[in-house]
């Protein structure tokens, strides 16, 4: 049987104030009035019955989790003892689905990102169970034809066509600078890195055993008490001790084979309030405006964000974003949105929890 797994634990602090640790980013609503974590769960339904689809994330979102997407059912949402990366969140889950079909076939997929169309999305996917099902020792990841030199991104270095829209993987690549990109982006052999991924749950198993045998021994452990409420203690203790590790270093990068399918979509991943020109069309003075109260006089190419009616009102600034929350309001310029981040941990040390 095919399955679908949404990694959903992350909490987003690059998009502070609105995400927050009860309401992470995959549950704003400021895309076209839907959670981001919707409309992943809406492109998987459109190939899955909600019952083949699970999300795995943190414990504290669990509700929040169920609320969002009521047709799903509240067993399929998987909780991580405590965060440790995606390496652990992949292995854990595959442990577990692989508890109830050793032969089935699992992807991974995002809560976070934007995906159009639709329809390209469904077929790009269905063949990815299809390559991993025919070559069954390989793992399979989507490869996203690029449409610029980004430096923001990973990229795969494709080599042998298996069939059509299916490549062996030479290598992969980390963020690169604007001339690497560029390179990259003229050969034509390389996609963007989109953190997807489609995989037999026997092989990728097979793998974390051979490249993580320390995570494939406590994952193990853990799954097979999963359930039980006396050992949940022993299953954070044990979670924790876990090495924290991305799947690309940990797996991808050292697996025995993996090919790429390529992704020929309209894609994003919404990583930092900059991305959201890439989201929402510009007022005719380069102004984005995900928010639903935006006044402007001589602003130019600013991005405002709120989820509330507050009236947001700006005059002669240019180039700055402008994040509104109920309790906390940012403003920087563009080039320092990244440092939000780092905003955070010292919020933190100020105020505790307080705007978390």
């Amino acid at each position: 049987m095919r399955h679908a797994v949404i990694m959903a634990g992350g909490s987003g602090t690059r998009l502070w104030p609105l995400s927050r640790r009860n309401h992470p980013k995959q549950l704003l609503r400021i895309f076209d009035g839907q959670s981001l974590l919707r409309q992943s769960f809406d492109r998987l339904a459109a190939l899955l019955d909600p019952k083949q689809i699970y999300i795995i994330t943190g414990p504290s979102y669990i509700t929040a989790m169920a609320d969002e997407l009521p047709e799903m059912p509240r067993e399929n949402i998987l909780a991580e003892p405590c965060a440790r990366d995606t390496a652990n969140a992949v292995g854990l889950a595959a442990h577990l689905l692989a508890l109830k079909d050793p032969q089935g076939t699992m992807g991974i997929f995002t809560a976070d990102h934007i995906i159009t169309p639709v329809e390209t999305f469904a077929d790009t996917v269905r063949k990815g169970f299809e390559a991993a099902e025919t070559y069954s020792d390989a793992l399979i990841t989507f490869g996203i034809k690029p449409t610029s030199p980004h430096t923001g991104y990973g990229y795969v270095h494709r080599g042998q066509q298996l069939d059509p829209g299916l490549y062996e993987v030479q290598k992969f690549e980390e963020k690169p600078d604007q001339p690497t990109a560029k390179q990259y982006y003229d050969s034509g052999e390389y996609y963007w890195n989109s953190g997807m991924f489609v995989w037999q749950l026997s092989t990728i198993i097979h793998q974390i055993d051979k490249h993580q045998p320390v995570m494939a021994q406590g994952l193990h452990e853990i799954a097979a008490n999963f359930h039980d409420a006396n050992k949940q203690r022993q299953r954070l203790d044990t979670f924790a001790s876990l090495p924290k590790i991305s799947v690309d270093y940990a797996i991808m990068e050292k697996a025995d084979r993996v090919a790429t399918v390529e992704m020929d979509c309209h894609w994003l991943d919404v990583g930092a309030w900059t991305s959201l020109p890439d989201v929402f069309d510009p007022d005719d003075a380069g102004n984005t405006r995900a928010a639903p109260n935006v006044l402007t006089l001589d602003a130019n190419n600013n991005i405002f964000v709120s989820e509330s009616d507050h009236l947001i009102a700006a005059i002669g600034i240019q180039d700055i974003v402008v994040i509104h929350a109920n309790d906390a309001t940012v403003i920087c310029r563009k080039q320092d949105a990244q440092r939000i981040k780092e905003l955070v941990e010292k919020v933190k040390t100020q105020s505790g929890e307080k705007h978390m």
